[in-house]
């Protein structure tokens, strides 16, 4: 496939922070003939314990101007029945160098029959809506409000979502440079100033259209750098000045790494998606919580259109999806031959397209399928399409073997989708399933099934709800109906917010719920703990203080309503919130990142003694709330690790912290290989301190 500006890839500074092995299965070890069975592996399910619930947009793809297939009717045949309901154009960095009126990009090469119509005429077929990427590399505000009157005033196509631009960040302003941009300023200030302009032109054509800004995935290069004059990293800066004219931030995320790595690193999800809602409650103004998330580029390195780039779609769109994202868009319907390789007994292509382009390498040897052949990333949206529906919501679940995986979706009509996922190339898993909040009917379940190598979904009825085996590498999907009628059971409650949060407590409240076959008669609120929940408090009103909650702790909560009837509601939608520092201790520590550089830094700590007394000899203490973070090495102390736990204790020269405002600083290097969530808590002498900022 021919095509200027590659997707494959960009790596630069990030990409060479990875360990890019070429081996599929680096990390896992084979099961040896004879050996010892495999420990049956538990999965639970909380059906009380609700996560977001799936939009209409959830699964998405990216069309290309360089395929001269992206309108064809089969193309948009394959994509309508494997259920994608959003559609992105013109095609990543292309949309820097694409001009809508003239269907050109200079320096890149164009098919025939990629125009804009054709592209909204697939669109339709396949039932999706269109996400269209503004030009802002070589375009203006004019040209991006004129493409918004041509869609939806001429032509009526009601295209609502617009982003400005396409990986701006990757415009030599951090040092790297794929992505065109002609503006003699290529500062994320400068970005975020023409981001207002270009909303507000595209705005007052079509009121009605949202508009998104370019940010960077939380531990994803260039997170957390800043250069030039700018106030701070690209994403603090863009929220800042362009938050109140946004509507949604789009992110990219290319784990990188072997198979195995890739297929880990869907771990990172939640503290990606809890940073990056941080970040823009933080910087992007009054209203912040309306402004969505949608991630329009994934995918892997190393076993792209074999079962790991299967396994690795699935898990990430259920992880992201779960997370409140609006859409989630695999990199890209055809792509085109890279390199050729074995995977776990397949041949991959390591083509991006989740079908195939039917190109063959350079010199001939090898050629891929026949043009529109389904990789096995194609069947996992399909599966994808069979689990999670709009108007589903996500409820926890959770295993104890690392190498088996588990999402699950309760219906609107009382029924449960589980997930399940086995991502040992080599050993089958026997699976028991523990329902919380369900009851499964007394019958052999609809199973959904994608194994190594297969040809598509094979679909039966088999088995019961509560044991399987899953085959090596493979996507598991168990549709089961509800032992019983939900009838006259209350509806749930409304999305919960938290007010008044200190070190030790919070006040809860949400919309009440309306009550089903009869009245309500307490609400109950519950901490997902895991994949199980706590009870946390009940109240009969719509509002609840809880209290005894550990300081500098994140804390993902729902609400039940119970009638008089003991019928039990769905959950409400989760709210997720931390708790602070104490506003008075003996002691204050200011944690503060001076220098980054995408997968380290270098930080100052400032430990300052409140208390009445002076301190002769003090250990400072920290948890770190991942396993990928770490202190490299440290000065002013003696700094340890063990674990997640770090230790500092001091030199001869600062052991002392005068009373009422003593202090000292010290210092460290620190790596991280995903999102750098900083520290809740810090005690000194076992005290909790206070955190300033």
């Amino acid at each position: 496939m021919r095509r200027s500006l590659p997707r494959a890839r960009r790596w630069t500074a990030y990409a060479a922070s990875l360990l890019l092995v070429t081996t599929a299965l680096a990390t896992v070890e084979p099961t040896a003939a004879g050996a010892a069975a495999v420990d049956p592996v538990t999965v639970t399910v909380n059906a009380r314990a609700g996560l977001a619930t799936v939009p209409d947009t959830a699964l998405g793809v990216n069309h290309a101007i360089w395929d001269a297939k992206l309108g064809s009717p089969e193309t948009s045949d394959l994509l309508k029945a494997a259920g994608v309901r959003m559609l992105r154009y013109p095609g990543g960095s292309y949309a820097d160098i694409y001009h809508w009126k003239t269907h050109t990009a200079p320096g890149g090469y164009v098919a025939p029959d990629t125009d804009f119509d054709t592209f909204m005429s697939a669109a339709r077929r396949v039932g999706a809506q269109p996400m269209i990427i503004a030009n802002y590399g070589t375009g203006t505000p004019a040209e991006a409000a004129d493409w918004v009157r041509y869609a939806n005033v001429t032509k009526g196509y009601g295209a609502k979502w617009w982003t400005v631009g396409n990986e701006n960040y990757g415009n030599g302003h951090y040092g790297s440079a794929w992505e065109a941009d002609d503006h003699p300023d290529k500062s994320a200030t400068q970005y975020a100033k023409l981001v207002v302009e270009y909303a507000d032109a595209m705005k007052a054509v079509d009121p009605n259209v949202k508009v998104g800004a370019v940010l960077t995935m939380p531990g994803n290069w260039p997170d957390g750098i800043t250069a030039g004059a700018d106030p701070g990293p690209w994403n603090q800066t863009v929220l800042s000045l362009a938050g109140p004219k946004i509507d949604f931030v789009d992110v990219h995320w290319y784990p990188g790494g072997s198979a195995a790595e890739s297929l880990t690193r869907t771990d990172q999800l939640p503290d990606a998606a809890w940073l990056l809602r941080q970040q823009i409650s933080r910087y992007a103004g009054p209203d912040a919580d309306r402004i969505g998330i949608s991630l329009t580029e994934l995918n892997v390195d190393a076993g792209r259109t074999t079962q790991p780039g299967a396994l690795f779609l699935a898990d990430a769109y259920s992880g992201l999806l779960e997370q409140g994202v609006f859409t989630v868009q695999w990199w890209n319907v055809h792509n085109g031959i890279g390199t050729v390789s074995e995977v776990a007994g397949q041949t991959d292509y390591g083509d991006f397209g989740l079908l195939s382009s039917g190109g063959c390498t350079s010199d001939g040897d090898v050629c891929e399928p026949a043009f529109n052949t389904p990789f096995a990333p194609y069947h996992a949206l399909s599966m994808m399409n069979l689990f999670a529906r709009p108007g589903d919501q996500f409820v926890r679940a959770g295993t104890d073997q690392p190498l088996v995986t588990a999402h699950a979706v309760r219906r609107p009509d009382g029924g449960l989708a589980v997930q399940l996922l086995n991502k040992d190339p080599d050993t089958a898993y026997p699976v028991t399933v523990d329902y919380a909040g369900f009851t499964p009917a007394d019958e052999a379940p609809t199973v959904h099934t994608l194994t190594n190598g297969a040809s598509g979904v094979s679909t039966g009825r088999a088995g019961s709800a509560t044991t399987r085996t899953l085959p090596p590498y493979s996507l598991t999907t168990l549709v089961l109906r509800p032992a019983g009628s939900s009838a006259g059971r209350p509806t749930a409650p409304g999305r919960p917010t938290a007010s008044a949060v200190t070190d030790r407590a919070a006040t809860i409240s949400w919309p009440a719920a309306t009550a089903g076959a009869a009245p309500i008669a307490k609400y109950e609120v519950y901490r997902q703990f895991g994949a199980v929940s706590e009870q946390l408090g009940e109240t009969a009103g719509t509002s609840f203080t809880v209290r005894n909650l550990e300081p500098g702790t994140r804390y993902t909560v729902n609400v039940i309503a119970r009638d008089t009837a003991g019928r039990v509601s769905w959950s409400s939608p989760p709210l997720t919130f931390a708790t602070g520092s104490p506003a008075d201790a003996g002691c204050a520590v200011r944690f503060h990142d001076d220098t980054d550089w995408g997968n380290g830094y270098v930080a100052t700590v400032d430990v300052v003694n409140t208390g009445p007394d002076v301190v002769d000899g003090w250990t400072l203490t920290w948890t770190w709330p991942t396993g990928w973070q770490q202190v490299s090495s440290g000065w002013n102390a003696t700094w340890t690790q063990t674990g997640r736990e770090v230790r500092v204790t001091p030199t001869a020269d600062n052991r002392r912290l005068a009373a009422d405002g003593g202090s000292t600083s010290v210092g460290f290097v620190g790596a991280y290989s995903g999102p750098n969530v900083p520290p809740g808590v810090f005690r000194l002498n076992g005290t909790v301190c206070t955190v300033r900022s």
